[in-house]
């Protein structure tokens, strides 16, 4: 009984260490953008992504929106990311707005997290001059 005990007890307390360690793809899309980490970033983008830069908007295809974010973050190289709001239902599809600050200046930056079978993707994101 008492090896019962035992054995309930690891399990219970390594789950309770796993859901604090694991970062969920809201978490990864900020931590990314803090960052200024176009390759974490883009490892949830959706099949077809809306990028919003500077009033232009256009969808790209994963492979484009790669390069896209890449010569973004490289041209602005990311001082700092700072979530102003998060929002959307409990698991469902959820958004963020936070201000980025660059070397090449600052964004009002927007997100867009789309449920898709178990998975979050990244089908929209907005970098607007401040």
């Amino acid at each position: 009984m008492k090896k019962l005990i035992v054995v309930l007890g690891v399990f219970l307390l390594g789950g309770m260490l796993t859901a604090f360690t694991l970062a969920g793809p809201f978490d990864d899309v900020v931590n990314a953008l803090k960052k200024g980490d176009s390759g974490n970033l883009s490892k949830l983008l959706d099949n077809t992504v809306e990028i919003n830069m500077a009033g232009r908007s256009n969808s790209y295809s994963k492979a484009q929106a790669e390069i896209i974010l890449k010569d973004f973050f490289g041209k602005n190289t990311v001082k700092n990311f700072e979530l102003l709001h998060k929002g959307g239902p409990e698991g469902g599809s959820q958004f963020g707005v936070g201000n980025l600050t660059t070397s090449g200046g600052n964004f009002r930056t927007s997100f867009f997290l789309q449920k898709k079978g178990n998975a979050f993707v990244l089908n929209e994101l907005r970098f607007e001059n401040k």
